[in-house]
């Protein structure tokens, strides 16, 4: 495979809010029937999730990124009007920003059932959305090392996607509290550095040996090797409040695995930080976002945000040339650093207007009412 067939594709998981108070509602089953009526989306596009306040949609294979941008406006637009006949509001959050002291109910699933059973409390709160990014890899060999060779910049995808600052109607003070959040279950953050296919089939085997874990969709890594597709998955960012954020992480994601793959084929020395730093890495970026420093994967040591995602930009960029990306890339990672990540707007909105108008940037749609005392107080600590 070649840089500029480097297929991809891209999963959305969203909130479903009550359309009056804005809290979690539990009617993806409705949402789902509702999203059969919808003439853009097919059969089964909108899928469930772990909790019945989410749901998920997910791109077919795309060759470029006016592709994702087109299946993503699709599916917001429409599955947005689905929700609002089942009486809620589609939000493209990282976390849910209040909660109510009634638990979401798990999705009726096998597998759901026994992560209930297994984790309790932990399920109750996965009230948390991500973007997983799918980029096509030759081989589950190439894919592995690959993997090995782009975790050290996936702390910086996190601090990129970081729109989770809210959470039971607090500001918790994280950027990304997702990343907190799914840093919890057994097997999360930074990938372990792995050389090949047959190496990553005996990481993962080891860690079901255990028992710990019952299955491979519970390797939270920031990015795996899917079992599903013939693709690496890049699973650091939240869901992204606006659709350019996510064409500019997908482009992203997709130039840092075809710079990975060539640096394999090349034989060229990985950059290989501990895991014990990567780890710290992925916490400081999903406290801070973009609003401070970020640990420089090339030294260990902390550097300006601008300076480290500069770097990222530079790592990419023959790849990025070669896909034709290099203008919608840069020009959103620009836009990131003037106007902020998603957890920078959510505080900002909040600070300006209230819940309302947080409800309203992370879920448009028929205004919400008043009614998460602590929000607006929150945000506005220093």
């Amino acid at each position: 495979m070649t840089t500029p067939t480097a297929t991809l594709g891209v999963e959305e998981e969203y909130l479903l809010l009550d359309r009056d108070t804005g809290l979690p509602a539990p009617r993806a089953g409705q949402v789902q029937e509702a999203a059969d009526l919808e003439p853009v989306l097919g059969r089964d596009e909108v899928d469930n999730e772990l909790l019945q306040a989410q749901v998920e949609v997910a791109t077919p294979v795309c060759t470029g990124l006016d592709d994702i941008t087109g299946h993503l406006v699709r599916f917001r637009q429409a599955v947005g009007a689905a929700a609002d006949r089942a009486g809620c509001r589609l939000a493209a959050t990282g976390g849910a920003p209040m909660t109510s002291q009634r638990d979401v109910p798990v999705t009726e699933k096998r597998r759901y059932l026994e992560m209930r059973a297994d984790a309790g409390r932990l399920v109750d709160e996965q009230l948390i959305c991500g973007m997983h990014i799918h980029v096509a890899v030759p081989d589950r060999s190439a894919g592995a090392a690959a993997l090995g060779r782009l975790r050290p910049w996936l702390p910086v995808l996190v601090a990129l996607g970081a729109n989770s600052p809210f959470w039971a109607g607090r500001d918790t003070g994280f950027a990304s509290w997702r990343t907190v959040v799914f840093g919890r279950w057994p097997v999360a953050g930074s990938p372990p550095f792995i050389a090949d296919g047959a190496e990553y089939e005996r990481r993962v085997g080891a860690l079901l040996d255990t028992g710990v874990i019952r299955d491979r969709h519970q390797l939270y890594w920031h990015a795996r090797l899917s079992d599903t597709y013939p693709t690496l998955e890049v699973r650091a960012p939240d869901v992204q409040v606006d659709i350019d954020s996510a064409v500019t992480l997908a482009g992203i994601a997709r130039g840092l695995v075809a710079t990975a793959l060539r640096e394999g084929r090349r034989g060229a020395r990985p950059l290989d930080p501990p895991g014990s730093i990567l780890n710290a890495a992925g916490w400081h970026a999903a406290r801070h976002g973009l609003t401070g420093d970020l640990v420089d994967p090339r030294h260990g040591t902390p550097a300006k945000a601008a300076g480290v995602v500069g770097a990222l930009l530079d790592h990419i960029a023959p790849a990025l040339a070669e896909l034709g990306d290099t203008a919608r890339v840069t020009e959103g990672v620009q836009r990131l650093l003037d106007n902020g990540t998603g957890a920078t707007r959510q505080r900002r909105a909040v600070a300006e207007g209230g819940v309302d108008a947080l409800l309203d940037l992370i879920a448009p749609g028929p205004a919400g009412r008043d009614g998460a005392p602590g929000i607006v107080e929150e945000a506005a600590r220093p």
